[in-house]
Parts: C-alpha cells; structure tokens; sequence
C-alpha cells in the first residue's frame, strides 16, 4: 500500500505542473514578480533632452508625422490634451526609476522634440554596419540629446530580423574629447521591418514567424511597418533613459540586459500571453488595436514597462 500511495503521489504531481505548464501565463501578475531588476550604481538620462531624428532613407511625409507625434507626445504637458490612456501616462512609467534614488527625481528629466536630418540618398549605401550607425548616430547634436537613427524599410543593417529589431547605446562625445572633457552621447536605432521580417520586428501587427498562429491586428495608423517602428523606439526611449550608459537598471548579463521594456516582452495589455497581446483598446472607426492616445488624434501601440516598485509589467489598459 505504501508502494501505491508513493506512485500516486508521483502522478499527481507530474500531472498538475503538465496541466500548470499548458496554461497561458499572466506576465503581469506571475512570472514577471519574480524578477529582480538591479540598479548598477550609474547615471541615468537627466535634464532637458532633445530627441534628435535622423532619416536614412526613403520616409514619406505622412510616416514622419507619426514618429514625431509620438515624441511629442511624451511630453508631460500633453497629458492635458489627448485623451486616457496616453502616451504621456505611459512615459510616466519612467519615473518610478528615477523615483527610487535620493538624488534623482521623476522632474529632472524633460524629452523634447529636436533636430530632424534627412539622408534620403543612402550616403552610407543600403546596407549598414553597427559602426555606420554610430556614424549616422553621430550627425545629431551630441549634448544633452539622444539621438535617434531611423532606417526605411530598403535598408538592412547587422543583426536586423535575425536578432533585433533595434539598439541604443552611447559613445563619447567627440567635441567635448577636444576640449579635455570626457562625455557621452547616447543614441537609438530603428528599423522599418515591413518589407523584411514585420513577423518578426512589427507583431502583432502581423502574423508571428514563430510560435502561435493568431491574426495579426489591425495597425493604429495604418502602416505595419511605422507602427512597429513605434513599439520598438518606445521600448529603446524607455530603456535609453534608465540604462543610458550600461550600468543603470537592468536584470541579467550586461552584454544582453532585460531592461525597462525589455523585461516585458510581447505585453501590451493585461491578460497577455505568448501569442497573445493582451486585452487591448479597439478604434471603431477602423478596428484598430491600441493602447495610448497621443497628440493630433494619434494611437499607439506601447510595451509595458517594468515597475521596479512591485516587481511587475504595468500596463495602460
């Protein structure tokens, strides 16, 4: 008999973790709990801080206009124009980090909207190396900026599809090298992934490459690969800000850090699983998925962003 109550006890257990296993996990309440996000002791982005747009490539004008909706729309003054849900309460999610630390606050850090470069004739050519990012990075104003490198959907860059979407990072600031100072710049890449992986870089906004197999929706401002582009630039501000220079907040290695939106992958709103964005708002004039409004009438897709306070994936809706 013991013999037999030992074997049931077995079965019971390996059934109930196999029937736990095949349960669509809440990213927002379970998992992500357990993570422990870490401060690394180094700056975060401070200050007023210009988004500088560089557009390499082919960019229509309307494809710009919901870029820099977007940043605008940051902005925290804007709150009181634009609908809820907003962009601007989404941005808000940033200032828990800053928060957290006595010498920071959540008012030391003001985006604002920049310079725009345009480099519609490839001068780099079609396909683009990390360094010619750099490169590109380079061109925008390189104190108290980020600036934001852009590439249309004709133009591959390493590492593009097969293993990012996007990256930011920072380099040191080469007027002030002259002049005897040692400072950095951070800056931002993003690719339009429409004509090249949008399974990949712009879900889900189109059909996963892998994985469950659910209709894409459909994309707030009617363009797969710009709404992408927004997602992914959201994910990299967030991070940009509270990661800029590789020892602020993050989890895991430093050479592939989770950080403020990376440690929610593909939650947007609650009850979201893989495969599964969550419960989203819809537009009824055209069935559009979205979860902040911005400025001008926009809709946005945003990740969630981690929240150092309660070990979780916050999401607008």
């Amino acid at each position: 008999m013991a013999k037999l109550y030992l074997l049931l006890v077995v079965l019971f257990y390996l059934v109930s973790h196999i029937l736990a296993a095949s349960q669509p996990t809440d990213l927002t309440h379970s998992t992500q709990n357990e993570m422990l996000f870490q401060y690394h002791n180094g700056p975060l982005l401070s200050g007023k801080i210009s988004v500088n747009l560089i557009w390499y490539g082919k960019f229509t004008p309307t494809q710009r206009a919901i870029i820099t909706d977007f940043i605008t729309s940051l902005s925290s003054s804007s709150s009181s124009k634009t609908a809820q849900p907003s962009v601007a309460t989404w941005w808000k999610g940033t200032h828990k980090y800053y928060n957290l630390l006595r010498h920071h606050s959540s008012s030391s850090l003001s985006l604002t909207m920049g310079a725009h470069i345009s480099d519609q004739r490839y001068s780099l050519g079609k396909s683009l190396t990390s360094r010619q990012i750099l490169q590109l990075a380079s061109r925008g104003g390189q104190s108290y900026a980020v600036n934001v490198v852009l590439t249309s959907d004709d133009v591959a860059v390493d590492g593009f599809c097969r293993s990012r979407c996007g990256t930011h990072g920072f380099s040191s600031n080469v007027a002030h090298l002259r002049g005897g100072k040692n400072e950095k710049f951070t800056y931002i890449w993003v690719g339009n992934s429409e004509t090249q992986c949008p399974g990949h870089c712009a879900w889900p906004f189109h059909q996963p490459i892998y994985g469950p197999q659910s209709p894409p929706l459909v994309a707030p401002n009617n363009d797969v690969g710009l709404d992408g582009m927004v997602m992914n630039l959201a994910s990299l501000l967030a991070a940009t800000v509270t990661n800029p220079f590789g020892n602020g907040y993050y989890q895991g290695p430093k050479e592939a850090p989770l950080e403020a939106a990376s440690a929610c992958p593909g939650v947007y709103g609650k009850g979201a699983y893989p495969g599964y964005a969550g419960d989203l708002l819809v537009d009824p004039t055209n069935g559009a998925s979205y979860n902040a409004n911005g400025l001008n009438g926009r809709k946005y897709l945003l990740p969630a962003l981690f929240d150092p306070s309660t070990s979780s994936c916050s999401t607008l809706v």
